[in-house]
């Protein structure tokens, strides 16, 4: 075998990186441990541990701190964590209405009235839609008298066509998304997630966001709803304020005086008891020490215990209070501890009524310190000296030097108060002044005003990086015209539900390995323990892998890396089964291995290349479970490969080497499937009687069932997930809801036994109003009272209708893209179209097998057979089931007419050799399914509730795959190459 030293170095190279991004876990579930042990079951010591650990090192190699280690481990899902998923749209009508003034015109407002209606109905792009409408409405009307301007004349002229503004509405509704997403990711910041996911949705003007552990949905929708406030406001310096500040310090000293004294001595051996758990240093004695110093400090200096004021060493040696406008210092974990001091009634007394106390955005560099700003209230009414509506334009930009920068526009009205803002602020050449940029009450930035500012064009300058100047940016657009963000679509999953998709999670993953494990041992012997060894190997790789990617592991993850797993296997077992020829033929073992895997590499590669084909799908028109499915999918192909075919062929190599005796089976297995002569092409006729059977019984279902029952991402609503003490009746509980819902029924299925049951209501689902969900969740516990038994609501779920209509059309494209590279891809590597059409026909005849038993068995099974994302994943997963399966038979179909020396043969020759191909492969057809089958078997038995139809989905593809790949593509080859 050549190149066996690159692949070693490639192998362990990737094990270090896999053991690497690894250890972080190791790490953080150390530290976790220990602050476990600290706080006793007090959830609030066990975060101000961690939060004390957040800048220590904690790495032993590396010296990271637990921050950065905390920000590299496996980030897990919301179905394994807990926590809300939202999908927040930026209403784009809102924005073109206030770009054009608010105009009073019927036809424009018409426009965007049907523009709206459009994009509910699964519309994509709503300024083009918008400009159409528009167009259609007034035939001669020109767009530029609504939206060109003084303010935005550099970007749009007042003779400009519709084409140029629609253009320019274009860029702004771009904008307008980019400067949302800023906002919102810096709200979520501050609202204090760990590792939030955030995307943008391109192509479309949503941003979905992740919030493992958050269970708070009001404090969430006033978070994330809440509209953008962008202000300018004078600061005063740090020397202006020291006064203040220690006046503070000594009114608290003196009234906390006797609370303080009480706990001192408590305080101090918890102190220690964190000092010992946390390991920082050998020598505890000095760690007790600082913290019996800190807390004497806490006593007669309160404020300054926790608050560090900036300060430098003067030239006579001695510190000097640091000029600027940052008047504090404090770390993350004590910023409410210093509101709270603030907020006390003796302490605001004393504070100045000019004086606004505003914390820094984010914390300093490399930090977990966030500063501290005392804003200058000059006018009466408490108002700032700007508002965000003074502002035209901003840009990111590049000084002389080539640093980076922001220039910021203002309006002409603007710009006049701006001259007097920067005037004033300049005034004093020894001391010039800041200004600080407020958004939602944060400080994003605080420039000192060098000269007055006469012409409304502003540079600010500052130790900024690129990224640094384009959020800048991109916040002080944020205040210029609004474009309001709502949720319209959410999925809370309680912390209860996570760990038990947790414990089945790992359940069924555990059980299906070890089922793989078994069966590889037992029917390939010495072999088999080879492929087990490469299956560990590659199950390392994967999660190492996936960890370094930063990617979310999903319950769906978690099956897709055991359907890759069980994939892995059909490898191993392609090249046992060409070695088993190849030693009947009487070769010796070192040859036949080597034949082995020369002969089954090209159905690898072909194989493999189809299932990752489909994988790049899923994740291009999935979203959430699906594409984390897709992620470990895509990933677990490209590491088996790697596994399978190289990690073992070095193992037989070094085996070999060894003399060591390699078998490939056992007496009970050595001779199975051989001799078998069954006549598929002969009985294809049966096979197709079969299936059109099952089709038109799905059809009459269909109809008696009045329609596919589609989830809740497909056709929009709120589906709520309600454990209940005892069982219920869900006719029962439909009753009682019912009224609750002016009469609309709503849905009521069990969710695995009688406790659990599956809520689900279109009720409200198209009302814009924020009061809505609420509304909807107090009728749903008002019903849910009727019942006077004791619930709890363990998750919910909302989809709003244009998001249901988009998942619709992206399902379609993902299932006719796919059909179509399968396509060119089989034509291009058979070079024979019927052998494309006969591909494609066999996958159109899957989905339509999988969706006819779904209509037949709807209502029969314990539990949901709805449509939703995650069926399509099953589709889609079905559909690379039936491509490897007939990819590995037409491999074989290719490798017989090479030995024959013929381009192609007809008649009953091509049957015979048809025949052949498929009873050669099909031990392999048989072992493959059976392996896959078997561990999803096992993920449908203990994988939970949440994944239990996405699983049928996949056992009865399995089945329907292999019998379409047997029975239907290959010999529809035959119908479709009859004649030359």
């Amino acid at each position: 075998m050549q190149g066996k030293g690159f692949i070693k170095f490639l192998a362990i190279l990737l094990g270090i990186v896999c053991v690497y991004s690894l250890s972080f876990n190791l790490v953080t579930s150390n530290v976790e441990k220990n602050a476990k042990a600290y706080a006793k079951g007090d959830p609030l010591k066990e975060k101000e541990y961690l939060d004390s650990m957040a800048t220590v090192p904690v790495y032993p190699l590396f010296g990271f701190n637990y921050e950065f280690c905390k920000s590299k481990e496996i980030n897990l899902g919301l179905d394994l964590k807990g926590g809300m998923n939202v999908t927040m749209e930026i209403s784009l009508g809102e924005l073109v209405k206030s770009l054009a003034g608010n105009p009073d015109d019927a036809n424009f407002n018409k426009a965007l009235s049907n523009a709206q209606t459009k994009l509910n109905a699964g519309g994509k792009d709503f300024i083009s839609i918008f400009v159409n409408e528009y167009e259609s409405l007034s035939p001669n009307g020109q767009l530029a008298e609504y939206f060109a301007n003084q303010d935005n004349a550099k970007d749009l002229k007042a003779n400009a066509t519709n084409s140029e503004v629609k253009n320019y509405l274009q860029k702004e509704a771009t904008s307008a998304i980019d400067r949302s997403f800023i906002i919102i990711r810096s709200r979520i910041d501050g609202f204090g997630v760990v590792s939030p996911n955030m995307q943008k949705q391109e192509g479309t003007n949503r941003i979905m966001i992740e919030m493992p552990g958050v269970q708070d949905k009001e404090r969430v929708h006033k978070l994330l709803q809440g509209s953008a406030e962008l202000q300018f406001w004078q600061v005063y310096q740090n020397e202006e304020v020291y006064a203040v500040m220690e006046n503070i310090n000594n009114t608290l000293a003196a009234t906390l005086k006797d609370t303080l004294s009480t706990t001192a001595s408590t305080d101090t051996a918890a102190a220690k008891t964190e000092s010992k758990l946390a390991g920082l240093s050998k020598k505890s004695t000095g760690a007790d020490s600082l913290d019996v110093k800190k807390q004497e400090m806490s006593k007669t200096n309160p404020l300054f215990a926790v608050l560090s004021i900036p300060t430098y060493q003067g030239e006579n040696g001695q510190p000097a209070l640091r000029p600027g406008p940052v008047i504090g210092w404090v770390a993350q974990k004590d910023t409410a501890k210093v509101n709270a001091y603030f907020a006390r009634p003796e302490i605001a007394s004393i504070i100045p009524p000019t004086f606004k106390f505003m914390w820094s955005v984010k914390p300093m560099e490399a930090t977990k310190v966030f500063e501290l700003y005392a804003i200058k209230v000059t006018s009466p009414d408490g108002k700032p000296d700007l508002g965000g509506d003074a502002i035209s334009d901003a840009r990111a930009d590049y000084d002389q030097k080539g640093r980076p920068e922001v220039t910021m526009y203002m309006t002409g009205e603007g710009a006049a108060k701006w001259k007097k803002v920067t005037a004033e602020a300049a005034a004093d050449a020894n001391n010039k002044k800041a200004i600080a940029i407020v958004l939602d009450n944060m400080v994003y930035s605080a420039p000192t005003v060098q000269n007055e500012i006469p012409n409304g064009i502003s540079s600010i300058t500052g130790n900024f990086t690129v990224n640094d100047t384009q959020d800048l940016a991109n916040i002080l657009k944020a205040g210029k015209l609004p474009a309001p963000a709502k949720i319209v679509g959410e999925f809370v999953v309680g912390p209860s539900l996570g760990q038990a998709a947790i414990d089945n999670g790992l359940l069924s993953f555990v059980l299906a390995f070890i089922v793989i494990l078994i069966f590889m041992a037992l029917y390939y012997n010495k072999a088999g323990w080879v492929a087990n060894l490469a299956l560990v190997i590659n199950l390392f790789f994967i999660m190492g892998i996936l960890v370094s990617l930063g990617a979310v592991l999903t319950l769906p993850g978690i099956a897709g890396i055991i359907l890759v797993i069980g994939l892995s296997v059909d490898a191993n077992i392609l090249i046992f089964e060409r070695v088993r020829e190849e030693l009947l033929l009487g070769k010796g073992t070192a040859l036949a291995i080597k034949e082995g895997f020369k002969h089954a590499m090209p159905s690898i590669i072909d194989s493999n290349i189809t299932v990752l084909i489909l994988g790049v799908i899923l994740y291009i028109f999935g979203s959430g479970p699906v594409q984390g499915f897709a992620t470990t999918l895509c990933i677990g192909i490209l590491s088996s490969l790697f596994c399978a075919v190289l990690i073992s062929r070095i193992v037989f190599e070094y085996l070999l080497e060894k003399s060591s005796n390699i078998t490939f089976g056992n007496k009970y297995t050595i001779h199975a499937f051989k001799d078998i002569a069954f006549d598929f092409v002969g009985r294809r006729k049966i096979y197709y009687i079969i299936s059109s059977v099952i089709i038109l019984l799905g059809i009459i279902f269909y109809f008696k069932n009045d329609g596919l029952k589609l989830g809740i991402d497909f056709k929009g609503g709120r589906t709520y997930i309600v454990h209940f003490d005892k069982s219920m009746d869900t006719e029962d509980v439909k009753s009682k809801l019912t009224p609750h819902f002016d009469n609309e029924t709503p849905e009521v299925k069990t969710a695995g036994d009688d406790t659990e049951l599956k809520i689900t209501t279109t009720y409200h689902i198209t009302d814009q109003n924020a009061q809505s969900d609420k509304l909807v969740e107090d009728a749903l516990k008002a019903g849910l009272d009727e019942t006077n038994t004791k619930y709890t609501i363990e998750s919910n779920q909302k989809v709003g209708p244009i998001i249901a209509s988009d998942l619709v059309y992206s399902a379609y494209g993902a299932i006719l893209f796919s059909c179509l590279l399968m396509f060119v891809y089989i034509i291009v590597r058979f070079k024979k179209v019927n052998y494309g059409l006969g591909a494609v026909i066999a996958l159109f005849h899957d989905v339509l097998l999988v969706l006819s038993c779904y209509t037949i068995l709807d209502g029969v099974l314990p539990f949901s057979l709805e449509i939703g994302q995650d069926f399509i994943a099953a589709i889609l997963t079905v559909m690379s089931y039936t491509m490897t399966e007939t990819v590995v038979v037409f491999d074989r179909i290719r490798e017989k007419l090479a030995e024959t020396n013929k381009p192609d043969i007809h008649g009953e020759e091509r049957n015979r050799v048809i025949n052949f191909a498929l009873n050669s492969t099909l031990s392999r057809t048989i072992l493959t399914s059976l392996t896959v089958f078997f561990v999803l078997l096992v993920i449908f038995i203990f994988g939970g509730d949440s994944i239990r139809g996405f699983i049928f989905a996949l056992l009865i593809g399995r089945v329907i795959g292999t019998y379409s790949s047997l029975c239907i593509s290959t010999p529809i080859v035959v119908d479709l190459g009859k004649s030359k």
